[in-house]
């Protein structure tokens, strides 16, 4: 089957046993349409399926690092298939959420979890992508459902957008390394003022 999306076609192999088998579904459409992604950027297809996120941003931007993964290995195998047909080479790997891949960092996470489970497969990739992302780094999860997602990723990053596209949820967040500047900050004002009752007893004996 061929796939266009931002005039960009490709090729794609797959079948009944992965999500959305014959196309692009309007949720990863939806997710797609929103997120920010740039030439050079290391970037994260969290559970490809059979592989169009990842090899849509390998085949537009040949400078970016891409990786690929999903617990499936069927859906694995799909993937390295229409890698191969659209002659793009992301790395691509079979792997319980982010385990198999736990020392790479990413600019951009992406994505489509099953949420018609519970909530044991996205709480793990919020929490890990949170993580293995780069400082600023971007993380964009789409789904048909709202307060749970947002809560959590809240929770994880400390902020989230919720943009609300053709039916569907789609939310951002970024991690923040002013947090980090903050707590030294925070912590270097309160080491200070020890040492200024230090002074101010030492200057009363």
């Amino acid at each position: 089957m061929e796939i266009t999306y931002q005039g960009k076609t490709l090729s794609f192999t797959s079948n009944q046993e992965v999500f959305s088998p014959h196309g692009l579904d309007k949720g990863t459409e939806a997710m797609l349409n929103h997120a920010v992604v740039h030439a050079t950027d290391q970037i994260l297809d969290l559970g490809c399926g059979f592989g169009f996120v990842g090899i849509y941003f390998a085949a537009t931007l040949p400078a970016a690092q891409v990786t690929m993964v999903d617990i499936d290995p069927n859906a694995v195998q799909l993937a390295q298939e229409n890698a191969e047909k659209n002659h793009v080479s992301p790395t691509i790997k079979q792997s319980d959420g982010l385990t198999a891949i736990a020392d790479a960092h990413f600019d951009v996470i992406l994505s489509n979890p099953p949420y018609h489970e519970n909530f044991s497969v996205p709480k793990h990739f919020i929490e890990d992508g949170y993580r293995q992302l780069n400082p600023n780094g971007r993380f964009y999860m789409v789904t048909k459902r709202r307060p749970w997602y947002e809560n959590k990723i809240r929770t994880v990053f400390g902020g989230v957008k919720v943009i609300e596209d053709n039916g569907y949820f789609v939310f951002y967040a970024q991690k923040r390394v002013g947090e980090a500047r903050g707590h030294a900050h925070e912590k270097k004002h309160t080491l200070s003022k020890k040492l200024q009752r230090k002074l101010d007893r030492e200057g009363k004996h």
